[in-house]
């Protein structure tokens, strides 16, 4: 007898998602590129460009196209200026 278990997986909830990062920056998809196992993420924010990479899965998860509006949450130990 052959028993198969059925589980049931619940969606996210990404409109209410309180986060510690400060640094948040509007913007709009401009570009996914998925792979396999990673997708790359542009996103306009004003004139600047910013690029992630996530695992496939949370872009699948997200429902993320070209054209949505996100936030690129950066969060980082240390931030690097140059002078021009």
């Amino acid at each position: 007898m052959n028993i198969v278990a059925e589980t049931q997986r619940s969606e996210p909830d990404l409109t209410c998602m309180p986060l510690s990062a400060r640094n948040q920056l509007r913007g709009t998809i401009e570009n996914i590129e998925n792979g396999e196992i990673l997708s790359h993420i542009v996103v306009r924010v004003g004139d600047n460009l910013i690029e992630s990479v996530i695992t496939r899965t949370s872009a699948d998860e997200m429902k993320l196209k070209v054209g949505d509006t996100v936030r690129a949450v950066i969060k980082s130990t240390e931030v690097m200026i140059a002078k021009d």
